[in-house]
């Protein structure tokens, strides 16, 4: 079975030389995020990652979750509780919460890498915490004072968890049909009826209570989604010392059985008469679900990032092990019988491309957090605004672009493997099982490229934009004419002007045909997300550069850096060219096939 590695040297090199931290230093959450620390926090966080949640990966595969029906709560599978107690006791789950309500306060930044090593060693696992990091976010940004002190301390703790229930079996994306009720009543609370499905770690039995995030609408709410509000659902309801009290009218119904990460409930669940508490106002809840909504669709595309990069060291592995064939150039091992597989061409080619997509994609991710930090914390206005503007660009393209990579990565760890990945006694069919459902989940990639082309590049009047293109500009301008670096350089200034030729036609069509967004949207993403992955390793090929120049020690890491960048800008980069093509030709190829015909 796959034993996974943390990627603590490419972590550490991202945050010493890679990130500029120095605008978020001055913040609360950098208070305690010394680079000792972050270093200690970085190297625990992958223990528990190798050693507690990675060897239960395949057992939570084999056994999955089982309802029980008398008592309507999931059973997890064997060693999940006590993983949980021990990831609980360990303190992370209130790793970058406030430590107003028992928090460790640390930056999103130091939490996306954590969540990229939990994601790699088991996604089921990952889901549990993930989705109550999200639902403490939405009550932490919009709860009152009292939800905030009665929930937050026990959910940051890891005693209670949390979930977001949107989906309705009539309704999925478009959640202006969604028919819950929520119904009010004397003492200032509300009685909530409905059914929702595929709600993730919707029930489980290792925390003693659950608190759903639930969207419903009130008996004179307006139709469609001005008229959704948000509503706090415990599993159990809460007495005034902070005990627990009744079991609330909610219950899991169902379980879905599912593709894959089956040790993570996807429950359906019924609420009839269930004790809800209004979260915010009235009619503002798919606003304040955002919150929770855009956070998870980072994390998403990290889960992504995480699955992928376990694949590709499965793959290594195998490739380095597996005799098959002689190097087309002559034997490399002709004291062996064939030569490892690693020697050919194709193969070197597949883990080169997944390579370069995981380490690419971890320098945006982590990039991106820290705009995430400043948007969230900084004291100045313009520097929040700013960072918000990169962030809003940035979050479908990490969504759609990073869960696409996971599933093309796990694939391609599959394929090196041959017929050994299709079996399951390897594990790596594992992980193209597991990865495939991010591309669907927390909006389709589809969904997020409409929301790109349809909503993000207009917003705000282009900041958006130019949040993105003011500082590849600059860093071009910087290192342009300085001949060794041109083949990172040239690439990158070349593709920014297509990206920005390739926008400027977008909007012109848009103006004309509103269809054209949606024709254009899946290619469009994909060439910025190329495009923002060439400005991450042109960064990242001068810091290895210039290590390489002042003679380091650690002289293969960053050689490796180097020809990776290489084969980016080489063999990745450019399919900018044809997805422009693509995008070009419009929505007409599209919408003139008559339906009758499919």
């Amino acid at each position: 079975m796959p034993a996974y590695k943390a990627p603590l040297d490419d972590f550490d090199f991202l945050y010493n030389e890679f990130l500029d931290l120095s605008a978020c230093a001055e913040l609360p959450t950098m208070a305690d995020a010394s680079p000792d620390v972050v270093e200690a926090v970085l190297d625990e966080a992958a223990k528990v990652a190798e050693t507690v949640l990675q060897p239960i990966n395949a057992v939570g595969d084999e056994i999955g979750c089982r309802l029980d029906e008398a008592s309507a709560e999931v059973r997890m599978p064997e060693g999940f509780g006590e993983a949980y107690r021990a990831y609980r006791e360990g303190g992370w789950t209130g790793l970058v919460a406030d430590p107003e309500y028992g928090g460790q306060g640390l930056p999103s930044f130091v939490g996306l890498a954590v969540s990229e090593m939990i994601n790699a060693a088991n996604a089921s696992f990952a889901a549990y915490p993930g989705l109550t990091l999200g639902a403490y976010e939405v009550i932490h940004h919009h709860g009152s004072e009292e939800q905030k002190a009665t929930y937050l301390p026990r959910m940051i703790s890891g005693e209670w968890a949390g979930t977001m229930n949107l989906t309705e079996p009539h309704c999925g994306t478009d959640l202006g049909l969604l028919r819950t009720r929520a119904e009010r009543a004397e003492d200032g609370s509300y009685r909530i009826t409905g059914k929702k499905i595929w709600i993730s770690a919707g029930e489980h039995d290792m925390v003693d209570n659950i608190i759903h995030l639930v969207l419903a609408r009130t008996p004179d709410a307006p139709a469609g989604t001005r008229g959704i509000s948000l509503f706090l659902v415990p599993k159990f309801l809460v007495e005034a010392d902070g005990s627990l009290g009744a079991r609330n009218g909610v219950k899991c119904v169902g379980l879905e059985k599912k593709m894959g990460i089956k040790a993570s409930a996807t429950c359906e669940m019924e609420y009839s008469g269930a004790v809800g508490f209004l979260i915010g106002e009235e009619n503002r809840g798919l606003g304040h679900m955002f919150t929770m909504m855009n956070a998870a669709r980072l994390v998403t595309g990290i889960q992504g990032l995480g699955m992928a990069s376990a694949a590709y060291q499965a793959a290594v592995a195998f490739a380095r092990e597996r005799l098959q064939g002689r190097s087309l150039d002559g034997p490399k091992f002709p004291d062996q019988a064939a030569d490892p597989i690693l020697v050919h061409p194709d193969v070197r080619k597949m883990l080169l491309i997944s390579r370069a997509s995981i380490e690419g994609a971890r320098a945006l991710g982590l990039y991106t957090g820290v705009q995430l930090e400043l948007e969230m914390h900084h004291p100045d206005e313009p520097v929040r605004r700013q960072a918000g503007y990169w962030v809003a660009l940035m979050t479908p393209i990490i969504k759609a672009y990073f869960t696409d990579l996971g599933s093309e990565v796990a694939n391609l760890g599959m394929q090196v493997h041959g017929g050994a990945g299709y079996v399951r006694d390897t594990g790596v069919e594992q992980f193209a099982r597991d990865v495939r459902i991010t591309q669907i989940y927390e909006g389709t990639n589809g969904v997020q490229a409409l929301d790109l082309v349809g909503r993000k590049l207009v917003a705000n009047n282009g900041e958006n934009l130019k949040a993105f293109f003011t500082p590849v500009m600059a860093f071009i301008a910087e290192h342009e004419g300085q001949d060794e670096l041109a083949e990172f350089i040239d690439p990158l200034r070349d593709n920014a002007q297509l990206l920005q030729d390739t926008t400027a036609w977008v909007y012109q069509q848009m103006s004309r045909n509103p269809l054209e967004a949606g024709a254009a949207g899946t290619d469009y993403l994909r060439l910025f997300a190329l495009t923002a992955m060439a400005f991450m390793w042109a960064k990242m090929a001068v810091l290895a550069a210039g290590q390489l120049d002042q003679g380091a020690a650690n002289k293969g890491f960053y050689q490796a850096k180097l020809d990776t960048a290489r084969f980016f800008m080489t063999r990745m980069l450019p399919e900018t060219r044809s997805l422009a093509a693509k995008i070009r030709a419009g929505a007409a190829p599209l919408m003139d096939f008559h339906d009758d015909a499919f």
